[in-house]
C-alpha cells in the first residue's frame, strides 16, 4: 500500500487520456488452455458506463506515471454503446489482457458483479485460466491492483493490494 500512496501523493500526475484496449465482441472460440506463466497479471475494469470505465483506467495510468503499464483493459456498458454490462465484452477484455499470470477482474457495482460471477462459474469458463473477481472500491480499487500488477506482483499480491484498498480509510 505505501508504494500505492507513494504514487498516488505524487507532484501533479498529467492525465493525459489512456489508450486501454477496448474489447469488442469476440467470435466464438472454444475454451483456451492455459498460457505461460511468462507476463503480469491482467487487469480488466468493468462498469455500467464505457466513459467511467475509460476515465478510470486513465486516471490509474497517470497516477501510476512512469511504471510500464499493466496489461489493462475496459469492458464498459453494452455492445451497442448504452448503459449495463455485457459478458461478450468482459470475456473480450479478459482475453485481451492475458499474459498467463491470472486476470484480475474488477467491477463497479450490481450486475457487472454477477456478470463476472456467472462467467467465472461456468463450465469451461469462458474467462482465462486464474480469472478472479476483486472486491474492492472501484476507483481506489483499479489504481491499488493496476499499479501492483505494473511492478510485478502476481495475482495473490493483486488481491492483497484490492484488498488493502477496501479497508483504506479517508478521515
Amino acid at each position: 500500500m505505501e508504494a500505492l500512496r507513494s504514487a498516488v501523493d505524487a507532484p501533479e500526475a498529467e492525465l493525459a487520456p489512456a489508450e486501454p484496449a477496448a474489447a469488442e465482441a469476440p467470435v466464438e472460440e472454444p475454451a483456451r488452455a492455459p498460457k505461460a506463466r511468462t507476463g503480469r497479471v491482467g487487469i480488466v475494469l468493468v462498469s455500467h458506463s464505457k466513459a467511467v470505465a475509460e476515465s478510470v483506467a486513465a486516471l490509474a495510468g497517470a497516477l501510476i506515471g512512469s511504471v510500464e503499464p499493466a496489461p489493462l483493459a475496459v469492458a464498459g456498458g453494452t455492445p451497442d454503446g448504452g448503459i449495463g454490462t455485457s459478458a461478450e465484452l468482459i470475456t473480450a477484455a479478459a482475453r485481451s489482457v492475458d499474459e498467463g499470470r491470472g486476470v484480475a477482474v474488477l467491477c463497479d457495482m450490481g450486475s457487472a458483479v454477477l456478470t463476472v460471477n456467472a462467467l467465472l462459474g461456468e463450465e469451461p469458463s469462458q474467462l482465462p485460466e486464474g480469472a478472479r473477481i476483486v472486491d474492492a472500491p472501484f476507483l481506489e480499487g483499479a489504481v491499488a491492483i493496476t499499479l501492483t500488477s505494473a511492478i510485478g506482483g502476481d495475482l495473490d499480491a493483486v488481491l492483497a493490494a484490492a484488498e488493502d484498498a477496501r479497508g483504506y480509510r479517508k478521515r
